[in-house]
């Protein structure tokens, strides 16, 4: 990427206010990590725009010929996200693109379909979404097994998927000319594993997080973080995450061949100081070592 566009997102990154507004009637408090309910818009240059609701965050790529937006999250925040465009564009939407089957990231799409939005994602994703239909949440019209590339006005996306880790259907996101990967889930800086890994598969998401490693990119932004949090990271978040899970999965298999046994014991036993600063440490950490006794003790 050009040294002066670089340089330029950076600042961006650290100089552009974020634009946050109190999302209406909703709950006061959020579910994790305390922040007050409410969205921003945070403007990385180049048309590159994050949208943050509570503890979640998508991106959207504004062109010349339109909009590409990832996982819609949920009604009221694609509600939410589709004024925040308008307000940038006259622009129409043009592509949703979804990163996988979880309804937390991706149900709300159906404001986008109305607008006339063609929708992308992993064919797994078609399938599961089939099985379990959601009246929001159309069913992709484009689906790959591999590598898909979307160009829109100049600009381009590239959509991998590295096989099973979270669930079957996760697609990580690149802007090449950026060098910047859109992440969902594997990749949260600063954070334990959520709670007990619901449809996590330990080894697979350490063997994806490698392969990840193995490519370019610069830097990430990653689909969760309070607002508090920057909404970019560099890319060695992605082996911080990996380390952590390697020291997870080492400290749990080598309590379990000394001896300790179940998971209550595991939990008593296992200590990870190394993290203590990261968020969810106290609360989730044990959830992360039954989930790790589970994967040696059952073979899940």
């Amino acid at each position: 990427m050009n040294v002066l566009i670089r340089t330029a997102m950076i600042l961006a990154v650290l100089l552009t206010p974020t634009m946050t507004v109190a999302a209406q009637s909703l709950p006061l408090q959020e579910p994790m990590g305390g922040e007050p309910f409410g969205h921003s818009v945070t403007n990385l240059g180049n048309g590159l725009y994050v949208f943050r609701w509570t503890v979640y965050r998508n991106i959207f790529l504004v062109t010349n010929e339109g909009v590409i937006v990832t996982d819609p999250l949920n009604p009221i925040a694609a509600q939410l996200l589709q004024t925040e465009i308008q307000k940038i564009t006259d622009k129409p939407v043009k592509y949703v693109v979804y990163s996988h089957n979880h309804h937390d990231h991706i149900s709300g799409g159906i404001i986008f379909k109305e607008e006339g939005a063609t929708f992308v994602g992993h064919e797994n994703l078609a399938k599961e979404l089939a099985d379990h239909p959601n009246s929001m949440t159309p069913l992709p019209d484009i689906t790959f097994s591999d590598r898909y590339t979307l160009n829109l006005g100049g600009r381009t996306l590239e959509l991998e998927y590295y096989g099973p880790n979270h669930g079957d259907s996760l697609a990580v996101m690149r802007l090449p000319e950026e060098k910047i990967l859109f992440i969902v889930d594997i990749v949260t800086p600063r954070r334990v594993a959520f709670r007990a890994m619901p449809d996590f598969w330990p080894d697979e998401w350490i063997r994806t997080l490698k392969e990840i490693e193995a490519t370019e990119f610069d830097y990430v932004i990653p689909a969760h973080g309070p607002h508090s949090e920057p909404v970019i990271d560099p890319a060695s978040i992605v082996m911080e995450q990996r380390v952590y899970l390697e020291d997870l999965m080492a400290a749990v298999k080598a309590a379990m061949d000394s001896g300790v046994r179940g998971p209550d014991k595991l939990r008593e036993t296992v200590k990870l100081p190394k993290y203590k600063d990261w968020q969810g440490y106290d609360q989730w950490l044990p959830m992360n070592i039954e989930r790790i006794w589970a994967y040696y003790h059952m073979g899940w």
